[in-house]
Order: structure tokens, then sequence, then C-alpha cells
């Protein structure tokens, strides 16, 4: 009788641990953003390496938003040209630490020179957009 309370007991703490590690464990609340970064290339963690807003026709256009804590969310990047939607880009993340996420944009035709502009949103919410430019 006593072995069964004790087994009981440890079961029970068992239980209590797994669910105490699960909790800690899951990103809660929203996503810290420490930043929107533009630029042509990407680094190995998935922050920008070449930082500019000036682009030529044939570059990628790349947006990396930079958070740092706990927390998941879903962030949109919608790419506008002249006032036209040209992309939209939507990524579901969880993070436990600081993290970069990645938005790119291409036109194996090249890109029309002038104006475009990146909004990134964040659950629906705008939290920044950056100004960029094609040139030839």
């Amino acid at each position: 009788m006593v072995r069964e309370k004790l087994l009981k007991r440890s079961g029970l703490v068992a239980v209590t641990l797994v669910i105490a590690s699960a909790v800690a464990c899951r990103p809660g609340g929203p996503l810290k953003v420490v930043t929107i970064q533009t630029g042509r290339s990407l680094n190995s963690d998935r922050s920008v390496g070449t930082h500019t807003t000036r682009f030529k026709p044939d570059d990628t256009m790349f947006v990396a938003v930079l958070t740092e804590g706990r927390g998941a969310g879903t962030f949109v990047a919608r790419w506008t040209y002249a006032g036209r939607l040209v992309g939209e880009n939507t990524q579901k993340v969880s993070y436990v630490d600081r993290a970069a996420t990645e938005f790119h944009i291409q036109n194996s035709s090249g890109f029309p020179a002038g104006d475009y502009t990146v909004e990134v949103l964040l659950d629906g919410a705008s939290i920044g957009t950056r100004n960029l430019r094609v040139e030839k």
C-alpha cells in the first residue's frame, strides 16, 4: 500500500515535470521586433549581409526581420511597385531566442527601374515599411 502511494506520487511528479517543461519551452506572447533590414544578400543566420535600399534590375531584394525573446506569430511581407502589389510572402514562426525571418523577391526578367516598397506585418498589424529603389 505504501509502495502504491509512492508509485502514484512519483507518477504525478513525473507528469507535473513533463507539463512544466512543455510550458517553459513553449513560446509565449507576441514576438519583439528589433529591426527590419534590407539588402542584396543573406548571412548564414538569415540576417541581411549586404545592406542597401538600392538595387539593380537583376538583384534579389532581401528583407530580414530580426526578433528577440520568446514568441510566436505570423509575418507577412508585401512588396509594391507603382502602387500595385507585386508580391506577398507569409511565414508562421515560433522562436525562443533571437532570430531572423527572411523574405525575398526576384524577377527573372529583371525589375523595372523605379520605387518599390516592402511593408512587414506581424499578426495583421504593420510593423514597418522600407522604401527601395531599382536603378539601371
